[in-house]
């Protein structure tokens, strides 16, 4: 059983002042019944709550994707850069939400933002090797050398060693690379062994879930439960 205003405060109706203001106002009924109290407790997978006449479709957790664009951080709040929480559609908008994995602040491409924590770990522990694809367009020529460099796994100048990953040439400059974990910088440093340096990135798909060609960038939406399934099982 939760209270009533923490519930609301959950589903994106506002503050919990906000919230309480809308309770007093006689705005919120329980199964049909006019709420007075914002401390009332209830179950809300099993009751029917209304908003000013409408039905609230409770969601736990919720879980976006974004088409992330390019000069905005990876982060739930940050006081000098604006980030993916703050370009969120305000219908999409709830308490915390934090992005599940991270995006250089000059990559574009998938991002799913969510508040649901162990979905989170699931998806970025090494262990379950959940790929994520990108698109990358170098300065310079790539190789079939390259591909099997990436296949035996990078290792840096400071002795990181990468887990394999998959580099697929599309041409002479640009190539779709899978990784299953996400060191800082990785793939432009992964490029950088190979004397190459990344001009542009993109994320287009993590495990099964590809990238919403009708998403433009910057724009968002909630992930269905069938990509979300198919996130792990895609991977």
């Amino acid at each position: 059983m939760e209270r009533l205003d923490k519930i609301l405060v959950s589903q994106g109706f506002g503050s919990r002042r906000e919230v309480q203001k809308l309770i007093k106002k006689k705005n919120v009924t329980v199964d049909g019944e006019v709420v007075s109290s914002p401390e009332l407790k209830i179950d809300p997978e099993n009751c029917l709550i209304k908003v000013g006449g409408q039905a609230v479709e409770f969601k736990r957790y919720i879980y976006i994707m974004m088409n992330k664009p390019a000069g905005v951080v990876s982060a739930s709040s940050d006081k000098r850069e604006k980030t993916v929480i703050d370009i969120l559609p305000e219908n999409l908008k709830r308490k915390n939400l934090f992005p599940a994995g991270r995006l250089d602040k000059d990559t574009e491409g998938l991002m799913i933002i969510t508040d649901d924590g162990d979905f989170a770990h699931k998806l970025l522990s090494p262990k379950n090797h959940v790929y994520k694809r990108y698109y990358a367009e170098l300065d310079g020529e790539l190789s079939e050398d390259m591909v099997n460099n990436f296949k035996n796994g990078i290792e840096f100048k400071d002795g990181t060693k990468c887990l394999p990953a998959k580099l697929e040439i599309k041409d002479k400059h640009s190539a779709f690379v899978e990784i299953c974990e996400g060191k800082f910088h990785q793939v432009k440093k992964m490029f950088k062994s190979q004397g190459l340096n990344v001009k542009y990135l993109k994320r287009v798909k993590i495990g099964g879930l590809e990238l919403d060609v009708k998403l433009h960038t910057g724009m968002s939406r909630e992930i269905t439960k069938y990509e979300k399934f198919v996130i792990f099982i895609g991977k």
